[in-house]
């Protein structure tokens, strides 16, 4: 297996990879001879038909398609290796070249973690937090509000607005598609659940495809901006979750089988553990 790299303008990352026709034709060998082992023919006992039998009863293609999805997952994993890339998302995979007796060429499109510039994010929180202070009432000047005698907190909406505003980041086009889907698929769960179709739902919204489309970009954008800037935060600061949070959190479960459930997502857990220890020190700034 052979690999080249190209990184696009919008950060995706476009991997030429080779497969051998040698592996091709050895997994496909092996399909053949399970295949047969399996067949059942009229006239025969199951898995005793001739190989040229069964082999003219079956559709190449398909049998191809299997030996492809056999050997691309591994064909994937060592061009991200042979490339030292590390991918932070689902490849939109094409098959390219596919003729017999050749090497085939596959197409990956993949993404890293984009680079995140952070700037001058805590200035700017700690303002946000100023501005909530209490007035102090100058003798001469106009009463301040009952409100603003009172010291009030920054609400996190502001506290993640101030960050956002102050973060530097490229998100790869590809990632950014595969946010927007799921939101797209979000909305067309919603919509049957309102027993509308998307149609009706956006006619009834004012709403047209493209508006709602540009509209989750620019949601995507900043969802995934603030997600990539919080892990950089964390990195940063050194936050970390321990075995004993994810055991608390574990606890909670109110029954063996939600416990269960609960200890087999560690990893997913972590992640929100984190991420909110990490909105918990931009509040203390």
């Amino acid at each position: 297996m052979t690999s080249t790299l190209q990184r696009l303008p919008d950060e995706t990352i476009e991997l030429t990879i080779t497969i051998p026709w040698a592996d091709i034709a050895q997994k496909y060998e092996q399909a053949i001879e399970e295949t047969v082992k399996n067949a059942e023919i009229a006239g025969f006992r199951k898995g005793k038909a001739p190989r040229i039998a069964v082999e003219e009863k079956l559709d190449k293609t398909k049998i191809y398609e299997e030996v492809l999805k056999d050997l691309l997952p591994k064909a994937y994993n060592e061009a991200t290796s042979q490339q030292k890339i590390r991918p932070v998302v689902t490849p939109k995979v094409e098959l390219k070249e596919a003729n017999e007796g050749k090497d085939w060429i596959v197409r990956a499109l993949t993404c890293e973690k984009p680079a995140v510039t952070l700037g001058e994010y805590k200035k700017a929180i700690q303002d946000v937090k100023s501005a909530k202070q209490k007035k102090i009432w100058v003798p001469g000047k106009d009463e301040p509000k009952q409100e603003d005698q009172k010291d009030q907190k920054p609400t996190l909406d502001e506290l993640l607005k101030a960050l956002y505003e102050h973060v530097t980041i490229k998100i790869p086009g590809l990632l950014l598609e595969h946010e927007v889907n799921r939101l797209l698929s979000d909305l067309i769960d919603q919509t049957k659940k309102l027993g509308l179709t998307v149609e009706q739902y956006l006619a009834s919204t004012n709403r047209s495809p493209e508006s709602i489309k540009k509209e989750y970009e620019e949601q995507a954008t900043r969802t995934l901006a603030l997600e990539f800037a919080l892990e950089e935060i964390a990195d940063k600061e050194g936050i970390v979750v321990s075995d004993d949070d994810i055991e608390t959190v574990i606890k909670t479960g109110k029954t063996d089988e939600e416990k269960k459930s609960l200890e087999g997502q560690k990893y997913y857990l972590a992640s929100l553990l984190r991420r909110q220890k990490t909105l918990d020190f931009l509040a203390t700034l």
